[in-house]
């Protein structure tokens, strides 16, 4: 399957029905009176988050989707039926936003949340609406309201507990397919990885999600390589792991260039818990370790974890600092959401 993380649409939601004009005609009845019925109420479009999807790739080939127009009344005060909504079926994790791809609408983070982006038109009404002591026969009826139209933007951020970050060739894809099921390309080559990846990593019987993003370059967010799109992906997590491959000649200078490039993005992304962990080090000996390890501590300002993936050295290590941060991170959620909420304390007197 494809990966798209990001897809504009064209939404409209349905006319209201028309009201009916339409009068009593009955056997023995002679001044029947107005009978016309209300038009009814035109579909909504709604965004609704879906389990079972991690990608917005049918939006590649459906940009449009507009909700059914409302049935129009009919005689004998029958009012039309509503129309059928539209449901844009998302992952857990998008935003949706308003067509200048700035203004957030919505941000759908559970399962079964549900947002109306555009309401139907009303249902006009029918002559039985007018009838007075005055117009006892009116012969008008009023047609549906037209319905909503807007372009808006869908953006996927994947929601995971911890993010992978590093430049390229740092190790991050072969960390991935190690500790969990994933099975992401791995090639020697620059930006093997080309869209991010998930795993699920279990360490001391606990369970976390990881995500894995291509590799930054120096002046990623002006453009450089792939640039710094995605790592929107690692917004929502609880830790970052940061690795810095030990073949590099200088990893102080590589561990540098990855914060500059997270501290420039922004979003909070400089402030994240992070892990720094140098990888690869099976190709080094024993005084290139400590040569190595020494620069990047430096550089850090603590002392990096010793990471192989190829050997499964410090790998366990590794699991389990990044399960500290994510265990103690869920803890403080928890006890924010139990917080009452001061403005609805009672005082007792």
């Amino acid at each position: 399957m494809k990966f798209l993380d990001q897809a504009k649409v064209y939404i409209r939601s349905g006319d209201g029905g028309a009201g009916s004009v339409s009068f009593r005609r009955e056997k023995y009845l002679e001044f029947g009176g107005p009978d016309g019925g209300d038009g009814g109420r035109g579909g909504d479009v709604w965004v609704e988050a879906v389990d079972g999807l991690n990608t917005l790739i049918d939006y590649r080939y459906q940009q449009h989707f507009k909700a059914k127009t409302g049935m129009h009344g009919m005689g004998r005060n029958r009012t039309g039926g509503k129309g059928a909504d539209a449901v844009l079926k998302v992952p857990v994790g998008t935003q949706v936003f308003e067509d200048d791809n700035e203004t957030l609408i919505c941000d759908l983070t559970e399962v079964g949340q549900r947002v109306r982006l555009a309401a139907g038109g009303n249902g006009g009404f029918g002559n039985t609406h007018f009838k007075s002591s005055t117009n006892q026969a009116p012969r008008r009826a009023n047609p549906g309201l037209e319905g909503q139209e807007r372009t808006i933007w869908l953006r996927l951020k994947l929601i995971a507990d911890a993010g992978l970050v590093g430049l390229p060739n740092a190790g991050k894809s072969t960390f991935l397919s190690t500790v969990t099921a994933a099975k992401p390309k791995i090639a020697d080559y620059p930006f093997t990885t080309l869209h991010p990846g998930l795993g699920v990593a279990r360490v001391d019987a606990r369970e976390f999600v990881i995500a894995d993003i291509p590799g930054l370059i120096e002046g990623a967010h002006q453009g450089a390589g792939i640039g710094d799109r995605f790592l929107g992906h690692v917004e929502r997590t609880r830790v970052i792991l940061h690795l810095v491959s030990a073949r590099e000649d200088d990893p102080a200078a590589a561990y540098r260039t990855v914060r500059g490039e997270l501290e420039a993005y922004g979003h909070g992304l400089g402030e994240k818990p992070e892990i720094v962990a140098l990888a690869q080090v099976d190709t080094l000996d024993a005084d290139e370790r400590a040569e190595k390890v020494a620069a990047l501590e430096a550089a850090a300002g603590h002392t990096p974890l010793l990471l192989s993936s190829a050997t499964r050295e410090g790998v366990e290590q590794t699991l389990r600092a990044l399960m500290a941060v994510v265990e103690e991170t869920r803890a403080a959620d928890a006890q924010t959401d139990e917080t009452p909420d001061p403005r609805w304390q009672r005082t007792e007197r």
